[in-house]
């Protein structure tokens, strides 16, 4: 493949319907700013032939079967020579001018590895969407929220977060970076399958120096949910196993075991709350068995461990993202203090 200075890779897995949906608005608003690609991951519908039928110009990489996000995407990225990859989910819709305000941010500062835009519902497009929304952060105990999203209260978009601003991680929804920086730090760690690899992706670019940003001069509309829902089990299971295989790869030494001893015990409050909530036995277990298999899997997670210098970083939120939503009732992003962020 020729070398093209950026790459759109869109990695679709039996995602047709998002593909005759948003192909033609992707194609029309990135013009000549970028290379499209669809990286197929082992797909059983008719994605490939719709794209060969429909989209000729659109290169095409076919993975043999579904390796999930993260290996889906290392193995289709291996393939590419760009400077910068942008990773974009299938059900996105793309907006006038999205690309060239986020190069040219990045084009301007070598510290930047990664930068999102502005995430909007494709269905409430006045609200920030679920994932990703102005930027990602994560609080002391690694619980992950959004400018513009804690938990599952969205805020609307009233230009509150029109900037530029340093972020923890950027969205995997559609996530611009540095191809330099992608295979330094190694790329998206396999073993994640899906969810949360792209915060780990961020924190390990952190600990190498690098720096995470949010553009709003781009913006974008994901419909969001297209694999699995919000609230499925499997979700669930795979959101909790990650985040602890990222906590335990990624905190320094002396905050390590006082991070695992509360998040276990919080932990087992949701779980509980699971059991006799939205939810039910089905997620009650989704928690357990990530915490199980976190622990049969910790020897493998320590040698990862060993591979990276753990470093103090910045723009983790010094306090609890759960207790102050659920018990101080805060809801917004601006009402959080920003005296705990740096």
């Amino acid at each position: 493949m020729k070398h093209v200075k950026v790459a759109v890779v869109i990695l679709n897995w039996n995602g047709v319907s998002f593909l005759e949906q948003f192909l033609p608005n992707i194609l029309h608003y990135t013009g000549s700013d970028a290379e499209v690609i669809v990286a197929d991951n082992g797909s059983v519908d008719n994605s490939v032939e719709f794209i060969r039928k429909n989209f000729p110009q659109i290169s095409l990489i076919q993975n043999d079967k579904n390796l999930g996000y993260a290996e889906g995407y290392n193995v289709a990225l291996s393939q590419i020579d760009a400077d910068y990859y942008v990773l974009l989910n299938s059900d996105v819709e793309v907006t006038e001018n999205w690309i060239k305000p986020i190069i040219r941010l990045m084009e301007e500062d070598c510290s930047i590895a990664a930068c999102q835009p502005k995430l909007l519902s494709f269905y409430n497009r006045d609200e920030f969407e679920y994932a990703g929304a102005a930027g990602g952060f994560i609080d002391k105990l690694g619980y992950p929220f959004c400018r513009g999203r804690l938990f599952s209260t969205l805020e609307e978009d009233k230009g509150q977060f029109d900037d530029v601003e340093e972020i923890f991680w950027a969205s995997g929804a559609c996530m611009f970076v540095r191809a330099s920086a992608y295979w330094e730090v190694g790329g998206l760690d396999k073993d994640f399958f899906a969810h949360m690899e792209e915060i780990d992706f961020c924190w390990r670019l952190k600990n190498l120096g690098y720096r995470i940003m949010y553009c709003s001069g781009a913006t974008i509309f994901h419909v969001g949910g297209g694999t699995l829902p919000k609230n499925a089990p499997k979700k669930t299971y795979l959101n909790m196993r990650n985040n602890l295989i990222m906590l335990y790869k990624n905190l320094p030494d002396h905050e390590l075991y006082r991070v695992f001893f509360k998040r276990f015990f919080l932990d087992g409050i949701a779980a509980v709350r699971f059991m006799f909530g939205e939810g039910g036995f089905k997620s009650f277990w989704a928690v357990i068995k990530a915490h199980l298999n976190f622990r049969k899997e910790k020897k493998h997670t320590l040698k990862k461990r060993r591979r990276i210098k753990q470093t103090y970083v910045s723009y983790i939120y010094k306090g609890n993202i759960v207790s102050d939503y659920y018990l101080f009732g805060k809801k917004s992003f601006n009402q959080l203090p920003k005296k705990k962020f740096s």
